[in-house]
């Protein structure tokens, strides 16, 4: 959708596939049928299928004739689904799902990360709609917390954390209740079996503000962008309540590359 986070996550998108020599499928998900409460007889859906559909093809028509002065491989492709079904499905043959943070219509933080980001087969790599470009060799901050799920994000960030000037696995201590089921140790010695060397550094946590305590550490450690593990085992309760997770993908200081 043409959307003030398009520019972003095109660029983000773009810079990825020249780093690593990958393609670029451009996904857009139109859906020909919506349901609408109270429009018993279809009309007002049928006319925003209608301008929806206008949309799209206007959207294409901008954009696929800069993509074909690039320097990257790319494709188009139209799906009828919603953008979460679309997402997921095309997710299972792909590396890699660029993501924006906000919703189109209003604005306000998206839902539409965390509905994808449960249940894709691949990572995401969340983009902030201010973002300019994407540079892996700017140094990276690991969120690290031993789950399966930061395992399986750190597993997935090799081939990019390869190409970064310094990494950092940061653990934020003091959270009540959390033991390490995999050591930072651990972590930096998989990564040392791949070439990547990385610091290690304990983050002490006061009050529960753990996601504040990460967007400092972008800073503070001049990470260009970040990896996480997102919705652990109590997803449902951090989808519910709020957690982690939601509270960096409401406002990613930098663009989070993320697995469930």
């Amino acid at each position: 959708m043409d959307d003030n986070g398009l520019e972003a996550r095109l660029g983000a998108a773009l810079d990825l596939a020249r780093t690593v020599d990958g393609h670029v499928l451009c996904l857009q998900a139109t859906p020909h049928e919506i349901d609408l409460p109270g429009d018993f007889f279809g009309t007002e859906a049928a006319e925003i299928v209608v301008r929806l559909q206008e949309g799209a093809a206007a959207l294409r028509q901008k954009i696929e004739p800069r993509l074909a002065a690039q320097d990257v491989a790319w494709s188009w492709e139209v799906d009828e689904r919603s953008a979460a079904e679309a997402l997921v499905e095309h997710s299972r043959l792909n590396d890699l799902v660029v993501m924006g943070n906000c919703d189109p219509a209003s604005g306000n933080p998206s839902g539409l990360p965390a509905a994808v980001g449960t249940r894709a087969h691949t990572p995401i790599l969340l983009v902030p709609s201010d973002t300019v470009g994407f540079d892996c060799t700017a140094p990276a901050l690991v969120a690290w917390d031993g789950s399966p799920e930061a395992c399986r994000a750190l597993r997935s960030a090799v081939p990019l954390l390869e190409h970064s000037k310094a990494v950092t696995l940061a653990w934020v201590s003091g959270e009540r209740g959390k033991r390490l089921e995999r050591s930072m140790e651990e972590a930096a010695a998989y990564l040392a079996r791949h070439g990547v060397r990385c610091q290690m550094v304990e983050l002490p946590c006061e009050g529960g503000r753990v996601a504040q305590v990460l967007r400092d550490a972008t800073v503070d450690f001049g990470a260009g962008w970040m990896v996480m593990g997102a919705f652990g085992e109590q997803r449902l309760r951090e989808l519910m309540r709020g957690g982690v997770t939601q509270a960096l993908f409401e406002q990613p200081p930098v663009p989070i590359l993320a697995r469930h």
